[in-house]
């Protein structure tokens, strides 16, 4: 790593000393962005503020000792930066002990190199010691902060070893690192000693990944433990040596995206966290560690590929885990409903609604029929548009067919990791066997899950465990969860299944309307969140009992399409044509990507908007969204696709309604929100806040109407 390389990182002009950058992470990252974009070193300096800012909401980047790194990659940024504010007045950026007063901001270009990477992630784990931290607070003019990073750079790169993987599997103790690994698969640490591995990774890989991996290593020699850590973020990742982790006594993820073969830990007591925990809490993390390995019943890794939302497990409780059980499951299912629905959509498209009807007295549909009679070189007399609309609506069926085993497999998959799959997808298939459809498929897969998760928590001899995951908990718990689906549950769950559609087939006039405006309401209550989701989960679920004759589950699909569509559309209204000047700058160019958003059916492209005034954007949205749904379902508009907005214009049935019942929504939501923007006003606190944020913007607080209630 040259010097060179190092001062194109970071200028005097990217340095601030002692100055006072708002009240909130947002102001100080704007004033950063700005600066990065003043120097060339970013195209826009809006764009690149933005995804910092949507970064720092996904969790703070605050560590403890009053040290924040916002971090972002960005393609407006051309090459990798360092900018630099030491603050007259502190910042909230997450830390657990208080406000940040260092903040180093990095950005890095979507293709930065490896050595760029390796310089900012050294930099980041420099800043967790406290001579570095107080040196830049001692700082008397921007160079010595260049000239500090220099140093500190230049000199760790090589010593530390970061970017050719030394670092990555470090003892704690003076002990040379090939010693670490002495005693290969023996298992057990000598003496007392515990031996922990681990493995540190964030969605960016620069900061918090090598931060949290330092703060591991050091906890682990404070508690008098052996620890080290493979660090797989951008940097070359050296994978933990096989031997050192047969020997390891328990295992440490901190992370938030999947952790790389994940099956290489299988059997080890786990303590798991966000990677932020990692850097606030690895004291704890390391004690929960020591006293796991001495706990037969801890939890133990399954194998698998492991997710961000898994490897938070300790923190939920029931409801929490329930709900990322089921929106895990539904995920998955999406594809094959989206590409299912679509080519059925496409079907009807090519060769119209008959294609679904019985052939004569064949038995088949026509679909099957032009099939099995016609090839590419013997059309059937329709033509050939006829024939590719037959197989277009032929293979949606059977990818629609897989939407009960997908929901009930990927259930399982959230629940118990990879060895849940296959359990989860017979239990689904059984629930289809059994006529018990979706809500079957719900069943079956908590019960596979549960069963493969608990026949994985048995204790068992160490020449076993590589059999667990593909051939005993497979088997055994196929058994549980399909055995209770086919000789007991499947009945009941079927029953039920068909009062459900009953009752919704039932379902017409103020019903139907009063169904709408319930899932409007909820779709724009938390745009995205909880709320949102159960009422999206509820609507694709219920796809796979749509037919040609039970049209429902299908206007329930396209009210919530809808309904979710308005909030970003009416916030692109209000900020872009009706209203301009009751946003500040910044949301009115978040306004004009609203457009495109809402259109798409993104209704979180409302949320930077809702985040600023929740009490005035919020009601505005529910009551547009209800709107919307209202008009949907009570005109009987369909949609066959769970996805896509307008985009998806040829699933739609009676595409000119849902276009109305969207602009309906929009119009009344855009509207409500400029009265209360108008009208409704804020505290004289909120007013002092929202002056600061338009300095920052580079407006006047009488260019603009109140932002927050």
């Amino acid at each position: 790593m040259s010097a060179d390389t190092t001062q194109r990182l970071i200028s005097a002009e990217l340095v601030g000393l002692d100055e006072d950058l708002g009240a909130t992470s947002s102001d100080v990252i704007r004033v950063l962005a700005d600066r990065v974009a003043a120097t060339g070193r970013a195209a826009d300096g809006a764009t690149l503020a933005e995804d910092a800012i949507k970064r720092e909401a996904s969790v703070g980047t605050g560590v403890p000792g009053g040290i924040a790194i916002p971090h972002a990659r960005s393609a407006s940024v051309s090459s990798p930066t360092l900018a630099f504010s030491r603050l007259a007045r502190k910042v909230p950026f997450g830390a657990p002990d208080g406000d940040a007063d260092v903040v180093f901001m990095i950005a890095v270009p979507e293709g930065a190199d490896k050595d760029h990477l390796t310089v900012l992630s050294t930099l980041a784990r420099a800043l967790i010691r406290e001579d570095f931290t107080a040196a830049l607070r001692a700082a008397s003019t921007p160079q010595e902060v260049v000239d500090l990073v220099q140093r500190e750079v230049g000199g760790e790169v090589a010593a530390a070893g970061v970017g050719n993987g030394s670092s990555a599997s470090r003892p704690t103790t003076s002990q040379p690192a090939q010693a670490a690994a002495a005693g290969g698969a023996a298992g057990g640490a000598t003496g007392a000693r515990k031996v922990i591995v681990g493995v540190t990774a964030c969605p960016t890989g620069i900061a918090h990944t090598y931060m949290a991996a330092d703060a591991l290593v050091a906890a682990a020699e404070r508690a008098g433990a052996e620890m080290h850590v493979e660090t797989q973020g951008s940097s070359q990742v050296e994978p933990l040596d096989p031997a050192l982790i047969a020997r390891a006594d328990a295992v440490v993820f901190a992370v938030d995206v999947d952790v790389r073969d994940r099956s290489r830990f299988a059997g080890k007591p786990l303590v798991s966290g966000p990677v932020k925990r990692g850097v606030d809490e690895p004291d704890a993390m390391i004690a929960e560690a020591i006293r796991a390995a001495d706990d037969p019943n801890a939890a133990r890794v399954q194998g698998g590929a492991a997710t961000a939302s898994e490897s938070n497990k300790a923190d939920e409780h029931f409801g929490q885990a329930l709900k990322r059980w089921l929106l895990t499951g539904v995920s998955y299912m999406i594809p094959f409903v989206a590409g299912g629905g679509l080519l059925i959509a496409l079907g009807f498209l090519l060769s119209g609604y008959a294609i679904a009807l019985p052939h004569g007295d064949s038995g088949q549909n026509n679909a099957v029929y032009t099939l099995t009679n016609s090839t590419l070189l013997n059309l059937p007399p329709e033509g050939l548009g006829y024939y590719l609309g037959a197989a277009a609506f032929q293979i949606g069926g059977v990818s629609l067919g897989f939407l009960v085993a997908a929901l009930a497999g990927y259930i399982a998959y959230a629940i118990a990791d990879r060895p849940g799959i296959a359990p989860g997808f017979v239990a689904g298939s059984i629930a289809v066997f059994m006529n018990a459809g979706f809500l079957g498929g719900l069943v079956g897969g908590l019960i596979a899950g549960a069963a493969a998760y608990w026949i994985g928590r048995i204790p068992t001899w160490r020449w076993l465990r590589g059999l667990m995951p593909v051939v005993i908990i497979p088997l055994f718990a196929s058994i549980i969860a399909s055995g209770l689906m086919l000789l007991v549950l499947g009945g009941p769950i079927a029953w039920l299944m068909t009062q459900l559609t009953g009752f919704l087939n039932s379902l017409s006039g103020a019903s139907a309307i009063l169904l709408g405006i319930i899932l409007g309401l909820m779709m724009a209550f938390d745009l995205g969140g909880p709320v949102n989701k159960v009422a999206y989960a509820f609507a694709v679920a219920g796809l796979g009992a749509g037919t040609a004759t039970n049209v429902v589950p299908f206007e329930i699909m396209a009210a919530v399409m809808a309904a979710g569509m308005v909030p970003p559309l009416a916030l692109a209204l209000a900020s872009t044509v009706l209203y301009r000047k009751g946003f500040t700058k910044p949301e009115r160019e978040n306004g004009k990507a609203a457009w495109l958003l809402g259109a798409s059916f993104i209704s979180e492209g409302a949320i930077p908007f809702a985040a600023a005034d929740p009490l005035r954007v919020i009601p505005a949205s529910m009551i547009g969204a209800a709107v919307t749904g209202a008009i949907s379902m009570g005109a009987g508009v369909t949609s066959r696709a769970p996805h896509g907005g307008i985009f998806v214009f040829f699933a739609i049935g009676d595409v000119l309604m849902f276009i109305v019942a969207i602009l309906a929504g929009t119009v009344v939501s855009a509207l409500v929100l400029v009265g209360l923007k108008k009208w409704v006003r804020k505290s004289p606190a909120a007013e002092a806040v929202a002056a600061e944020q338009a300095a920052v913007a580079g407006e006047t607080v009488g260019q603009r109407a109140p932002a927050a209630v």
